[in-house]
């Protein structure tokens, strides 16, 4: 069954609220079978949306991820209009030579002709408005859906809007989501940054949700978990998903932690629930830097 919860992006159109983290994967070959098996029990769970980048194994994790959606296409168990697939350039490649050539080769190693949404993975030399006019070019041509940029904090984004509104002939911004680390244990966004979000409608995409497995132990969360049947990283997950405005992307390998990240879904956490998580991982008060991971 599909997951029954979505995010819109600006476009109007809507993805999955839960996705898959590959992260780390890729970077074995002993482990690529295991990491296969894994994609396509999160296809067979219900998951659609599937992030990864360039980066993560030097391009083996797209690899690995393409292996296990071609098998699971092949087989039926997934219509690719359903799947939302998320991939990174590295900023040295942001030009408007390096993205195209960047791009084709992460959607031969995805076997996909389009990736639905295309990041800038950080801010790199290269000048954004040149990073810019090379996604747009990459939409012309039919490679990629959307893009959208990753680990950019206010700031970032005010420059891209001057120079996406600049371009545009609708005056719209075109940037379809900013992906950054966000959890209870990584709260920085929560001043300012999702505000900012908010007000254009602009989806976050939260990577290491779980905080890099940390919250899984919090005693904290254990015991609001208790009270509901859950875990405490289903809590965490279900906190970051809370306002409905965030696309969270936990890495799992394991089959039960893949069974009870996508479960988090159907749990609505209460004002005293919120209020307890609050007193236990405070909101920042004051602007710091985002976390990077």
């Amino acid at each position: 069954m599909n997951p029954v919860r979505t995010v819109s992006l600006p476009t109007g159109e809507r993805v999955p609220a839960l996705g898959l983290g590959t992260w780390k994967m890729g970077e074995s070959t002993r482990a690529a079978a295991l990491e296969v098996a894994a994609i396509r029990h999160a296809i067979e769970l219900g998951y659609r949306l599937f992030d990864t980048a360039e980066m993560y194994g030097e391009g083996g994790a797209e690899t690995v991820l393409g292996k296990a959606l071609a098998e699971a296409l092949r087989a039926g168990e997934v219509r690719r209009e359903d799947l939302t697939i998320v991939s990174k350039v590295y900023p040295h490649n942001a030009s408007r030579k390096g993205v195209p050539a960047a791009c084709d080769r992460s959607r031969q190693r995805l076997g996909l002709e389009v990736i639905d949404v295309y990041l800038l993975h950080w801010r790199g030399g290269v000048p954004l408005a040149e990073t810019v006019d090379a996604f747009e070019a990459e939409k012309a041509r039919g490679a990629i859906r959307e893009w959208g940029v990753s680990n950019f904090d206010v700031h970032d984004l005010v420059e891209l809007e001057g120079l996406a509104v600049a371009s545009s002939a609708d005056g719209l911004l075109r940037c379809a989501t900013n992906q950054v680390c966000y959890a209870l244990d990584e709260r920085g966004p929560d001043f300012g940054l999702r505000g900012w979000h908010q007000a254009r409608q602009m989806p976050l995409m939260a990577y290491c949700p779980l905080g890099q497995g940390s919250l899984a132990g919090s005693a904290a969360l254990a015991e609001i978990a208790a009270a509901r049947g859950a875990t405490a990283a289903q809590i965490a997950l279900a906190w970051t998903l809370r306002d409905g405005d965030v696309v969270a992307i936990p890495k799992a390998v394991q089959h039960a932690h893949l069974a009870e990240n996508l479960a988090a879904l159907h749990l609505m956490l209460t004002e005293a629930e919120l209020a307890a998580i609050d007193a236990a991982f405070p909101p920042p008060t004051r602007k710091t830097p985002l976390a990077m991971v």
